[in-house]
């Protein structure tokens, strides 16, 4: 793994625990790693300012509010010039929750998030295809959502 050489096992370890558990308060983390608390927010300041954190979210449960379909839509753009017109567009959408520029069969890659499917072909028909420069477009519905989980930052030494 390629590795900013200002980031050291430490910053690691801080790191992991956050990303199992965002609320996990800096005295706590501290505690776990044997350092001081203040050690702990002087190493976040730092990831910070490096960017590598780029910030904290609240993470629900969107069928728990109603939206119960997410869907992902693969995009085929007339030319790859077009797609910082298009993203700017797509950004306006707000059902839409991410945009990827891909390679391979898509240019563009969304996730969807809408309350049903009648409201998710209304996203497409009335918001997303009459976008200038879009071809045509996949769409596939999750049907579960069967794992999620952070990158494994601290991995173990082969021995």
């Amino acid at each position: 793994m390629a590795l900013n050489s200002d980031i050291d096992n430490l910053d690691l370890s801080i790191l992991s625990l956050l990303m199992t558990d965002a609320q996990t308060p800096y005295t706590e983390i501290a505690k776990r790693l044997n350092v001081s608390g203040g050690t702990v927010h002087v190493r976040m300041k730092k990831l910070f300012a490096m960017e590598v954190v780029k910030g904290s979210h609240l993470e629900i449960d969107p069928s728990k509010l109603g939206y119960d379909i997410c869907a992902f839509v693969g995009m085929f753009l007339e030319k790859g010039s077009l797609y910082n017109k298009i993203v700017r567009q797509l950004e306006e959408i707000p059902e839409i929750t991410e945009i990827h520029y891909t390679t391979g069969r898509y240019g563009i890659f969304l996730k969807i998030i809408s309350q049903n499917t009648r409201e998710l072909r209304s996203i497409l028909n009335d918001k997303v295809q009459p976008i200038e420069g879009i071809q045509r477009t996949e769409t596939f519905i999750s049907l579960e959502e069967s794992m999620k989980r952070p990158i494994q930052i601290l991995r173990e030494e082969p021995s």
